[in-house]
C-alpha cells in the first residue's frame, strides 16, 4: 500500500484540548492509521515531551511541547462525508469548563449504530472555534433533559471521577403504568446486557449481572379512567447502567408509558391516540460540586411541553371529588 510519508519532525504545543490526556492516547488521536504497536515503539524511542523521554502513562500539561518523529501513515480511504447540521441546543448552564444543554427526545447523543450524527456532532459544528468538546455522560435517544458536555479535558476527567465515586445526584421524572404505593422505594436488581436475534441491544434483570441501584420517589397517582392508572415517579440513579430505570420499572410490573423496548406495546398504541407520542422519561436535574472550582451546582430542565400536556390531560380526567 502506498503510504503518506511525514518527512519532517513535528512539534505540537499542548493546548486545552490535550491537557491532562495520556501521551499514548494523544498520539493515537494525532496519528490515525498508525498501528498502536508502532506508536508504543516510537514512544519508547523517539517521542519527546519538553526534550525528555516520558512514560506512556504521562499526562500532558498545558504548554508541553511534544516532538513526534517522521512516520509513515496508511493512506486514508475516501469516506463519504455526512452532512451534520449545526445546532445549538437550549443551554441550561455554561462556563469555561462545562456546557449543560437540554436534549430533546428523539435525538441521539452521538452518531453510530445507524445514526449519522447526534448532539455532540451538531454542537461541534455549531461551535467550530471550540478546541475541546466532549460528552460527560449519555442519555438514551428517547430520553429528554439535562446533558453535560465538557469544554476542557481536565473538567471531563474530573466529572468522570465525580460520577464514578457517586458524588453526583442525577434525577429523572417518569410516568409509569399502574398505581405505585411506596412513597420512597430502593430497587437493587442486577442488570445483564444481551443482543436480540435481530441484533438489537437489550438489558434484563439477571442474577450475576451488574449491580444496579435506583431509588424511586412517588410524586403523584392517577386512578384508571378512560385511560389506565398511572403514577409519576422521580428516579434517583445511584448507578448508571444502560436502560437502568426502564428495566427496573418494567421488571417490577410498572413499565414506562411510551417505552418501545420494555413497555406495554398495546397500551402504548392507545397512549399515542391520547397524545403521548414518546417515552415519558426526562432527566430533570443533576447536582454536583463543580469539577474545577468545587462550587455546588444544581441544574434543572423543566418537563417538556408534550409531557406536561399529557399530565394536564390526566388531571382533567380526574373526577371533581378527587381534586
Amino acid at each position: 500500500m502506498n503510504g503518506l510519508s511525514k518527512e519532517t519532525v513535528t512539534f505540537l504545543e499542548i493546548d486545552e484540548s490535550g491537557e491532562a490526556q495520556r501521551i499514548d492516547n494523544f498520539l493515537f488521536r494525532q496519528l490515525k492509521g498508525v498501528p498502536k504497536s508502532h506508536i508504543y515503539r516510537i514512544l519508547r524511542g523517539e517521542v519527546r515531551v519538553n526534550k525528555k523521554r516520558v512514560d506512556q502513562t504521562y499526562r500532558l500539561k498545558l504548554g508541553d511541547l511534544v516532538r513526534i518523529p517522521p512516520i509513515r501513515v496508511a493512506e486514508k480511504q475516501e469516506v463519504p462525508q455526512v452532512y451534520v447540521p449545526a445546532e445549538e441546543l437550549p443551554i441550561l448552564y455554561e462556563d469555561d469548563a462545562l456546557l449543560v444543554v437540554n436534549k430533546p427526545a428523539g435525538l441521539a447523543v452521538h452518531g453510530g449504530s445507524g445514526v449519522s450524527f447526534g448532539v455532540i456532532e451538531q454542537m461541534r459544528r455549531a461551535r467550530p472555534q471550540a478546541k475541546f468538546l466532549e460528552l460527560v455522560h449519555r442519555l438514551d435517544r428517547e430520553t429528554s433533559g439535562v446533558l453535560l458536555l465538557a469544554k476542557k479535558r481536565s473538567a471531563l476527567t474530573a466529572m468522570h471521577e465525580i460520577m464514578r465515586e457517586g458524588n453526583s445526584d442525577k434525577r429523572y421524572l417518569t410516568l409509569v403504568l399502574g398505581q405505585w404505593h411506596n412513597v420512597r422505594q430502593h430497587v437493587k436488581l442486577p442488570l445483564h446486557k444481551f443482543d436480540t436475534p435481530q441484533g438489537e441491544k437489550r438489558v434484563s434483570v439477571r442474577e450475576g449481572g451488574q449491580a444496579s441501584h435506583t431509588i424511586f420517589n412517588l410524586q403523584a397517582n392517577w386512578p384508571q379512567t378512560s385511560l389506565p392508572a398511572f403514577s409519576l415517579l422521580e428516579a434517583e440513579l445511584k448507578t448508571g447502567r444502560t436502560h437502568q430505570i426502564r428495566v427496573h420499572l418494567s421488571h417490577l410490573g410498572f413499565p414506562i408509558a411510551g417505552d418501545d423496548k420494555y413497555g406495554d406495546f398495546a397500551v402504548n398504541r392507545e397512549l399515542m391516540k391520547a397524545g403521548l407520542k414518546r417515552m415519558f422519561l426526562h432527566a430533570h436535574s443533576i447536582a454536583f460540586n463543580h469539577p474545577l472550582t468545587g462550587e455546588p451546582l444544581k441544574i434543572s430542565a423543566p418537563l417538556p411541553m408534550e409531557l406536561q400536556r399529557f399530565v394536564d390531560k390526566l388531571d382533567g380526567l380526574m373526577p371533581a371529588s378527587a381534586s
